[in-house]
């Protein structure tokens, strides 16, 4: 793609090296064994429960002044309005201070400066980084190369923690509860790293998966597999039926994403394949709640968003709370 040429070549050799001799799973064992959230498997049931409980707790009181004298750093590689906002929003109500970028095009890495020398560079003026990055793995190297906390806001298709924790948050707040539910997935399964990492955090508690998606953008394998070592059971469509809808708890439909799409043509054959309209949801079930990570393009009809099962725009509000609990938990501030 036209833009990954523009990206330096160091990136890509020091993260080709990084991904091929360190052993992933090292730091997986404790969400904050090394002070960095970089993926939502570093996150245990007991991490993730109590994540959410401080957030309940933000919820309550979002402006505490827990971050006074404290600066933290965001680096968005990629572009973003939510994430960056609602990070930079949960830092300033807690107190604390932002810089940072959002457009790459205006900093040193244009120059051709190395993802390693941002990072330590970065470092010597924050207490936390919270970074955005186009390449898979870039926040696990960020966290190798800095004694300072990462936060992974997104890194290409691979995870998304934060969005994950602000959709469990969601999800246990409109079902009283995490255990036992059927969520069905819809659109960009291959490239979507909200759905990749909700499979992930929802496996602690015993889901139902429906994935619908084209054949070009089904769920990868590596997800599959991931829930058959765990006997998770899941169900594979190509159609996108109120049958389907009518089994389900939680709808979390998502956008077909162009920028992750080197050939136009086939991001044309499926970006308006599955369409979610309200009377689809006629026969649905009374808990039904329909979730986005947005930003939507035309995946689900405006007459939806007066029906009280849809929950997206709430959803993002409650990224503000998450966000919060994430920030103090990799840094150690007891809520």
């Amino acid at each position: 793609m036209e833009e990954i040429h523009k990206k330096s070549a160091g990136d890509f050799f020091i993260l080709y090296l990084f991904l091929n001799f360190v052993y992933i799973e090292r730091n997986t064992k404790s969400c904050m064994k090394n002070k960095s959230l970089v993926s939502i498997d570093q996150c245990s049931k007991e991490d993730i429960l109590r994540i959410l409980d401080n957030a309940g707790e933000f919820e309550k009181n979002p402006n505490r002044r827990l971050l006074e004298g404290k600066v933290a750093a965001t680096l968005f590689f990629e572009p973003s309005t939510r994430t960056r906002l609602s990070f930079e929003t949960a830092v300033n109500r807690l107190g604390g201070r932002v810089i940072g970028f959002q457009d790459a095009s205006t900093t040193s890495s244009s120059k051709g400066e190395t993802l390693k020398d941002t990072i330590l560079m970065v470092s010597n003026y924050a207490d936390l980084i919270i970074m955005r990055h186009y390449l898979e793995g870039a926040a696990r190297y960020a966290s190798e190369v800095t004694d300072i906390p990462i936060i992974n806001a997104g890194d290409g298709a691979n995870q998304h923690p934060s969005q994950t924790m602000l959709d469990l948050y969601s999800i246990r707040k409109t079902q009283g509860k995490l255990e036992d539910l059927t969520i069905t997935m819809v659109g960009d399964l291959k490239y979507g790293r909200t759905v990749h990492s909700l499979i992930v955090g929802m496996s602690h508690f015993n889901p139902t998966f429906h994935f619908v998606a084209p054949n070009e953008l089904r769920m990868p394998d590596e997800q599959k597999t991931f829930c058959d070592e765990r006997g998770i059971k899941y169900y594979e469509h190509t159609d996108f039926t109120e049958d389907v809808i009518n089994e389900t708890d939680i709808l979390y439909m998502t956008r077909v994403q162009r920028e992750r799409f080197t050939d136009l043509e086939e991001y044309e054959r499926v970006k308006n394949v599955y369409i979610l309209k309200n009377e689809m949801l006629e026969n649905s079930r009374d808990n039904l709640k329909i979730l986005h990570p947005l930003p939507r393009v035309n995946e689900i009809s405006y007459d939806v968003d007066d029906n009280p099962k849809a929950y997206y725009i709430q959803q993002a509000r409650n990224g503000l709370y998450a966000r919060e609990a994430i920030i103090c938990e990799v840094l150690g501030i007891n809520v």
